[in-house]
């Protein structure tokens, strides 16, 4: 077998781009051009990319300023993603601390007013959150961060509105659940001037903010009517409107506001396929853009916006294709240009969206990629992270590694993922793992019975959360698995808990209803550890020691366990956090692990099997 599934992986892409609020001629982007992950700022008149990170453990995600002279992002030890934002000038430069005062926090978003004056940004500390606004040191006014709001629930900044006047919060602390409401905060008083709820079963969220000064009004998704649809709220006076949608199946979000206030730009979801429109908010209308097929955004959701008035610029890839950024007419959807390409990578197999139901007819939406030739194969089931997420058919450089290698594989998207609407999402809440098997269980059936997969050559992998069902999957349906490869995973939810950051205790407050000590038969149920006794197949397990979202003392609970009842289990450990892919050489180091793995135990097993 040819290296060339490496190539993919040393794929020289722009990941993900972000624009500054007030100066759309420029943009943050998330670039691994040098090997590891590292925040950019982009001209978009010259098209030039300026490095501004450069840290050994890669910087993966981080914020612009509304001018775009600035970028933040979270400086934390060795990718624990526990630290403060820092600051560095747009043409580089060493990072400035923005919060000295406070103590070391988590904090996924900055939020950054159009007049340069002020910042915002959640931090969960001690369990629980607190919104800061502080004066943006690049106005030169001083002071320190202040508090704004507090919650022991998941809570998160989201913008300011176009004037500086008031900031928008998400907060479940109504629900205690993974349910939004959206908060309108008065800036100078610290007042919630605003809320927009739709009743305790439904959710807010996708929140963009008018970009004209003195309107108060945003545009974001509710879930109340089982899908995510977008409505138009006003923070001062209430009135809220659903938006006019072409109706049909799926969910609809709304991604962007254009750069006048007068058109939004719409993605629809169905089935794991998107389809992006833009609605005029005067007359109603919704043109459906004729763009090509693929996927459009980082994670499906970001990266795809208004450049200018006759424009978008839009994140793209499939399943041949890296990811790369393109221009797109605002007008029709068709390329203009590509601006970001990525660098040439080997041929690659098409993926293919299949369905199969579960018990109680659930329908099950994946997505399949063979191998040439005549089938059944060895096969992997692959499951995304999350939960709340879904895998589309984007490029990946891991699934195609295994087709390389003569393997299937099935990429499931199960019960407790987003875009297939709120009970699908929520339908494991309380007792996660259980749903999620029972999907991967139908899927290894399907595959056997359309004679894809090989019965006793059927893998299971994942990463961070798809890295625990990978380990669930093991103990509580065992016979069925060759092997399990697991990623960042969770083993054991109780010391999870006590271990993690404070975002991911509270998350899992939510998931539970609760904490260990109130639910402790839950988390209990819920562990991979609880089923150590009953694993009949081998296991790998890829972990961070700087990881913070799945801890490393849990994984060590879980290997004891298995060494103490002489079960096959290797572990390979990482200087890292959570983000192992962030280094594409530590990435192929991992997947070439995963894949001797897997031919060993092909090998130990007599290399082949009985045809189904």
């Amino acid at each position: 077998m040819t290296d060339r599934w490496k190539e993919r992986y040393r794929a020289r892409v722009v990941s993900w781009t972000a624009p500054a609020d007030a100066n759309r001629r420029r943009a943050l982007a998330g670039s691994n051009r040098t090997g590891v992950s590292q925040l950019y700022v982009w001209d978009l008149d010259s098209g030039e990319l300026t490095q501004v990170t450069d840290r050994p453990q890669g910087t993966v995600s981080g914020s612009i300023s509304s001018d775009g002279h600035w970028v933040h992002y979270v400086e934390d030890r060795k990718g624990d993603e526990i630290g403060h934002w820092v600051r560095v000038p747009a043409a580089g430069g060493d990072p400035e601390d923005l919060t000295p005062e406070l103590p070391l926090y988590t904090s996924d978003h900055l939020a950054s007013s159009l007049d340069g004056k002020l910042l915002a940004f959640g931090a969960a500390m001690d369990d629980g959150f607190t919104v800061f606004a502080a004066p943006d040191p690049a106005a030169g006014l001083g002071g320190e961060a202040r508090p704004l709001y507090r919650s022991q629930s998941l809570c998160d900044v989201v913008a300011f509105d176009a004037s500086g006047e008031l900031l928008y919060v998400l907060s479940s602390e109504r629900t205690r659940r993974a349910r939004y409401s959206l908060l309108a905060i008065d800036v100078r008083t610290g007042e919630t001037v605003g809320e927009l709820w739709d009743g305790p079963e439904s959710s807010i969220g996708r929140v963009t903010p008018s970009p004209i000064p003195g309107d108060s009004r945003v545009i974001a998704t509710s879930d109340a009517t089982g899908d995510r649809r977008p409505v138009l709220w006003d923070a001062r006076t209430g009135d809220r409107v659903d938006l006019p949608i072409p109706e049909g199946p799926g969910e609809v979000i709304p991604w962007d506001w254009s750069l006048d206030g007068g058109e939004v730009l719409l993605c629809r979801i169905q089935a794991a396929v998107q389809e992006l429109s833009v609605l005029n908010l005067e007359s109603g209308e919704v043109r459906r853009l004729d763009h090509p097929p693929g996927v459009y955004g980082y994670f499906g959701e970001t990266g795809t916006w208004f450049a200018d008035a006759g424009n978008i610029v839009a994140q793209w890839q499939d399943a041949a294709h890296p990811a790369t950024v393109v221009l797109l007419d605002a007008q029709t959807g068709h390329p203009v240009r590509e601006l970001l390409p990525p660098t040439p990578v080997p041929p690659s197999r098409p993926w293919h969206s299949v369905t199969f139901d579960v018990q109680g007819g659930v329908p099950i939406q994946a997505w399949l990629v063979t191998p040439e030739g005549a089938g059944p194969f060895p096969a992997v089931i692959d499951t995304h992270g999350g939960p709340e997420s879904v895998s589309m058919e984007a490029f990946a450089p891991r699934a195609q590694s295994w087709v390389d290698h003569g393997f299937a594989v099935l990429t499931v998207n199960y019960r407790g993922g987003t875009t297939f609407g709120r009970a699908f999402k929520e339908s494991i809440w309380g007792h996660p793992g259980d749903l999620e098997v029972q999907d991967m269980v139908a899927g290894r059936q399907w595959l056997v019975d359309q004679r894809i997969a090989r019965p006793d050559q059927v893998f299971l992998t994942g990463w961070s959360y798809g890295g625990f069902l990978t380990l669930h999957a093991l103990g509580t349906a065992p016979g069925l698995w060759a092997a399990g490869m697991a990623g960042v995973a969770v083993a054991d939810w109780v010391s999870e808990y006590e271990d993690e950051n404070d975002v991911l205790r509270a998350y899992d407050r939510a998931l539970f209803a609760g904490t260990p000590a109130e639910k402790m038969d839950a988390y209990v149920k819920a562990s991979p550890l609880t089923y150590a006794h009953q694993v009949d197949a081998p296991a790998l397990i890829i972990q961070g020691r700087n990881d913070t979202r799945c801890p490393a003392r849990q994984v060590e609970l879980y290997e004891a366990r298995m060494r103490e009842l002489g079960k096959p289990v290797e572990v390979i450990w990482f200087d890292a956090g959570h983000a192992a892919s962030a280094d594409v050489e530590r990435a192929i180091e991992h997947q070439g692990a995963m894949l001797d793995f897997a031919q060993r135990v092909l090998a130990g097993r007599g290399g082949s099997a009985p045809r189904a």
